[in-house]
C-alpha cells in the first residue's frame, strides 16, 4: 500500500506552534510508517517526517509572508494529482480545492472533512460526493447531503502530555483569538470566578484583539503569552485548575480540549458542535451553556478525578487508535476499488 498524504502548507508538518491539521496529518503519517506502511508526504519543505517528504514550497506561507498563498496551494495540490498514478490511494486534507482534480486522475481519493469554514464552499463537497470518500471528524459535523464512509476522531501522542495528579491554580484559555472562540467569554468568566486566567493562542482577528482582549490584560490577573510550543503546550495545559472553552460556534472537533483532558484537566466548554463527544459531562469537565454555567462548574471542577479525565482520552483519543481507524478506511477503499 502506498499513500499520498496531502497536508496544508500555511505551516510545516508537525507545526512548531499553531497549525491543528498539520498536526493531525503529522502524527497520521508518522503512525502509518510506524506500522510499515508506504507513505509519501506531501507538505513544506522544512516539515519533519520519517516518510518520503515530497515538497514544492521550502516553508508554510505563514512562515514567509513574501509568499502568495494562492500560488503556492495551486503548484502544492497539483503536484501530487499530477505523481497520482504512483500511489494506490490519495488522502487530502486539504480542504475542498483538491477534490476539483479528483475526477482527472484513477487514483482513489479520501477526504477528511476537518469542518466547513462557510456554506459557501459545499457545492464542491456535493459535486464530488460520489467520486471521494469523506472521513467526518465528528458526528455532530457530518453535513446531510453528504455521503461519509465513517467518522474517526482525530488522535493525539499521549507521550507528549504528561498527567498532572493535582490540581493547577489559574484557568486556562488556549486557541484561537477570535470570537468563535469565546476568548472574551472567557474573560468574564475568570472575572467573575475570581480566578487568573492565562490566554495562549494566535490571534487571528486582531480588531476583536485589540477592542475586546487587550483592555483586560493587566499581566496578573488575566494574561496573555501568545502562541506556545508543544513543551509550553504540555506545562500550560497540565498546570491549569480547569481549561476554558466557551465557544460560539459548532466546533468540528476540538484538539485542546482532549491535549487538556490527557494532562488530566478538566475542561467547562459550551454544548456546542463536537463537545458532548469529547466531554463527558460532570466526569472529564462540564457542558455548559452560558458564562453563568461555567461559572457554576468552575465551583464544582474539584469534583472532578483528573486520572479520569487521563483515562478516558486513553480509551478514545489516541494517534494510535485514529492511524489504525485511517487504515481500515483505506483497506474498504482499496478492496472497494478493486471490485469495480
Amino acid at each position: 500500500m502506498h499513500i499520498a498524504l496531502l497536508s496544508p502548507i500555511a505551516w510545516r508538518t508537525p507545526p512548531s506552534h499553531y497549525g491543528p491539521w498539520e498536526l493531525i496529518v503529522s502524527l497520521l503519517t508518522e503512525g502509518l510508517v510506524a506500522k510499515n506502511i508506504d507513505v509519501t508526504l506531501f507538505a513544506a519543505g522544512n516539515s519533519i517526517t520519517r516518510a518520503k517528504l515530497h515538497s514544492i514550497c521550502l516553508r508554510g506561507y505563514e512562515e514567509d509572508k513574501n509568499m502568495d498563498p494562492k500560488v503556492w496551494e495551486c503548484l502544492h495540490i497539483s503536484e501530487v494529482f499530477e505523481h497520482a498514478d504512483e500511489f494506490d490511494l490519495i488522502h487530502n486534507h486539504f480542504d475542498f480545492l483538491p477534490l476539483s482534480y479528483c475526477k482527472l486522475v484513477s487514483t482513489p481519493v479520501i477526504c477528511t472533512i476537518h469542518g466547513f469554514s462557510s456554506p459557501k464552499i459545499l457545492p464542491v463537497y456535493e459535486k464530488y460526493n460520489k467520486k471521494v470518500e469523506y472521513i467526518a471528524i465528528s458526528n455532530s459535523d457530518r453535513h446531510p447531503t453528504l455521503n461519509y464512509l465513517k467518522t474517526i476522531y482525530h488522535g493525539i501522542d499521549l507521550k507528549q502530555f504528561t498527567f498532572k495528579p493535582e490540581h493547577g491554580e489559574y484557568l486556562l484559555f488556549f486557541g484561537r483569538i477570535h470570537p468563535d472562540k469565546g476568548t472574551k467569554e472567557a474573560i468574564e468568566i475568570a472575572k467573575k470566578a475570581g480566578i487568573k486566567l492565562i490566554l495562549a493562542g494566535i490571534i487571528q482577528d486582531k480588531a476583536y484583539f485589540r477592542n475586546e482582549i487587550k483592555p483586560h490584560l493587566d499581566g496578573k490577573d488575566i494574561k496573555y503569552i501568545g502562541s506556545v510550543n508543544p513543551l509550553q503546550r504540555d506545562k500550560l495545559l497540565g498546570g491549569a485548575y480547569a481549561l476554558l472553552h466557551p465557544i460560539n460556534f459548532n466546533e468540528p472537533f476540538g484538539l485542546s480540549v482532549i491535549e487538556s483532558m490527557a494532562c488530566g484537566t478538566p475542561v467547562i466548554a459550551n454544548n456546542l458542535g463536537s463537545m458532548s463527544e469529547l466531554i463527558q459531562d460532570k466526569r472529564n469537565g462540564y457542558l455548559v451553556s452560558d458564562i453563568g454555567g461555567a461559572v457554576n462548574a468552575i465551583k464544582e471542577i474539584h469534583l472532578i478525578n483528573r486520572q479520569y479525565c487521563r483515562k478516558s482520552i486513553e480509551k478514545t483519543f489516541t494517534a494510535e487508535q485514529m492511524t489504525n481507524n485511517y487504515i481500515d478506511a483505506y483497506n474498504i477503499i482499496l478492496e472497494k476499488n478493486k471490485r469495480s
